[in-house]
């Protein structure tokens, strides 16, 4: 199994940015998928999750009304679309399936 997150930069405060998680050794449409976030200094969050079953998605406060996950199943890929970046968003992402972790992408949204 391996999951390989991209997508991640520098943006301004206001700036979107579209993080993909590829995955590999089994299919994300029949897996619970999560986006988690870890700050300098803080511990890891979830900011994300959408279901195995039915496309139910979840989102942290923080994030919800800006944040949307979504997947490709012929892509077999995980998005995470984030609009109205803030300086607090600013993390390394991480995909996230029982029990993988992929290796993240730095966001960091500064002027």
């Amino acid at each position: 199994v391996q999951l390989v997150e991209s997508g991640g930069g520098l943006v301004q405060p206001g700036g979107s940015l579209r993080l993909s998680c590829a995955a590999s050794g089994f299919t994300v449409r029949w897996s619970t998928m999560s986006w988690y976030r870890q700050a300098p200094g803080k511990e890891r969050e979830l900011v994300a999750t959408i279901s195995d079953n039915a496309d139910v998605t979840t989102y942290a406060d923080s994030v919800k009304g800006r944040f949307t996950i979504s997947r490709n199943s012929a892509k077999n890929t995980v998005y995470l679309q984030m609009n109205s970046l803030k300086p607090e968003d600013t993390a390394v992402y991480y995909c996230y399936t029982t029990p993988y972790w992929g290796q993240g992408t730095q966001v960091t949204v500064s002027s």
